[in-house]
């Protein structure tokens, strides 16, 4: 078992469930201490914990919807209060509404905005005022960030095309301090919320290279290897866990 995060504190934005919660457990079995925000679904949330702390890992559950910035800035300051810092933070947070552009509400809009976009900005400020060199911030992003192939997804690639420039902008300005920015850009993922066996899944495998839907494990392990001491060379990028959709 690899210790690269010994001693290390994360939080993970959206950890109860999905990639999020792959991601939590990968950081805890690396040695971190990990905090996770859920908005809805406590008992989801309280069974990441639980078996973080059945395999020896310490982990805590804050309820912080990614749409209040108030609740997310506390959300830090209790991670930081809980275990005396914060070293990596995971903007995983997001939702999508799949629907054809024209028939998006402004109210739809405005919610994959808040969650996505202004939800990471208010996280990754509050966090910053805590990091030390060494820090890591690591947005779950998006493939349609850089390149959309699959209709119905264009309002939420618009907010994943923000999340991919506010990585490279802010690696600019944080990197004198030696904290890394980078962007892991899942495509299509196993998750309840975009099944592989769901109707919606037949035009995102057709245009994988894998002929196939990933896994969240997949997606952590790069997560675990951007937030550990061994990518701190790797900073402003844009990486791709995406089977080949983006290729």
């Amino acid at each position: 078992m690899s210790q690269s995060l010994k001693d290390k504190v994360a939080l993970v934005t959206g950890g109860s469930r999905g990639i999020g919660a792959a991601i939590a457990k990968r950081l805890a079995t690396d040695g971190a201490s990990v905090a996770i925000t859920y908005s809805k679904g406590a008992d989801a949330a309280a069974s990441v914990v639980s078996a973080i702390e059945k395999a020896g890992g310490k982990a805590i559950a804050i309820q912080a919807d990614a749409a209040n910035a108030e609740a997310v800035k506390a959300s830090v300051e209790k991670t930081v209060a809980t275990f005396g810092g914060i070293d990596v933070l995971v903007n995983n947070a997001g939702t999508a509404i799949p629907k054809k552009f024209e028939d998006t509400t402004l109210e739809e809009m405005d919610y994959m905005f808040a969650i996505n976009v202004r939800g990471t900005l208010a996280a990754t400020q509050a966090a910053l005022k805590h990091m030390k060199s060494g820090g890591r911030i690591i947005m779950i992003g998006s493939c349609v960030g850089e390149r959309t192939l699959t209709p119905g997804l264009v309002a939420y690639s618009a907010t994943k095309g923000a999340v991919k420039m506010f990585t490279q902008g802010l690696t600019r300005e944080v990197g004198a301090r030696g904290i890394t920015v980078n962007n892991v850009q899942p495509g299509p993922i196993d998750t309840d919320l975009n099944p592989a066996a769901g109707d919606w899944a037949v035009p995102q495998i057709a245009v994988t290279a894998l002929n196939r839907y990933g896994h969240v494990d997949e997606v952590a392990a790069l997560v675990a290897f951007v937030a550990s001491p061994e990518s701190s060379y790797i900073t402003g990028a844009n990486l791709t866990v995406d089977g080949g959709t983006n290729a």
